[in-house]
């Protein structure tokens, strides 16, 4: 690798997104200053506050939030200012990557400021999403799963746009780890020398109801995000 790139995670809140960026880290993607603790994940989101910020300010510009997403998502010539500006101030080494699930809501204006960016998503089951939301901030189930559809939607809109690798947090341990593994091959990095050790089961310790009958927009965008995973 010669060339300077960003990398960015896609992917909805409490799906996986930190593991995976943890994971990326781990590999040698610079993530700058980020999150290394957070009481709903204790190695942390992994995420960079300013990014967060950015996200947060353009959607609230837009009169939506990460709970409350718009169909358009408008940018300001000083967003995507800002937004090179943030990148430019994190990047010290060639690979630089960041996650925040709320890129999903607002990645029209990421492309435009930085069209060489890369990207890499994971999704997980509507139902341990939406279980993981309600032990997190007591969001009723039904929230959740209408929130995770929206995302994810998103997810599949942008991959059949330009198609990037995409990984399931449902998978085993071991299985995720290999198709990781063969990700960063893909990618460039040499994945015989990542240690993979972020990886643990017990942060994904949110179950849901699957005797729950799921919604058939939501059963069948799972099953589309199945069939273009890793």
């Amino acid at each position: 690798m010669t060339e300077r790139r960003v990398i960015c995670v896609l992917g909805m809140h409490r799906s996986g997104t930190s593991c995976l960026t943890g994971s990326l880290q781990e590999a040698g993607i610079d993530l700058g200053d980020c999150h290394t603790w957070n009481p709903h994940n204790r190695k942390g989101n992994r995420e960079n506050q300013r990014i967060v910020d950015l996200n947060d300010a353009v959607l609230a510009a837009n009169a939506a939030s990460w709970d409350r997403p718009r169909a358009k998502v408008t940018w300001r010539d000083s967003d995507l200012s800002a937004a090179r500006a943030i990148i430019e101030a994190n990047r010290t080494s060639l690979s630089f990557g960041f996650k925040d699930p709320r890129t999903l809501l607002t990645l029209e204006g990421w492309r435009l400021a930085l069209p060489e960016m890369e990207f890499i998503g994971i999704f997980r089951h509507p139902l341990d999403v939406a279980q993981s939301l309600n032990n997190r901030s007591g969001m009723a189930i039904e929230q959740g799963l209408a929130l995770w559809f929206q995302y994810n939607r998103r997810l599949w809109w942008h991959y059949r746009r330009r198609p990037f690798p995409v990984l399931c947090f449902d998978d085993s341990e071991a299985a995720f780890k290999a198709k990781l593994a063969g990700v960063l091959t893909r990618m460039g990095f040499d994945a015989k020398r990542w240690p993979g050790e972020f990886f643990e089961g017990a942060l994904r310790s949110a179950q849901g109801d699957r005797s729950r009958p799921l919604a058939w927009r939501v059963q069948g965008l799972y099953k589309k995000l199945q069939q273009i995973a890793e």
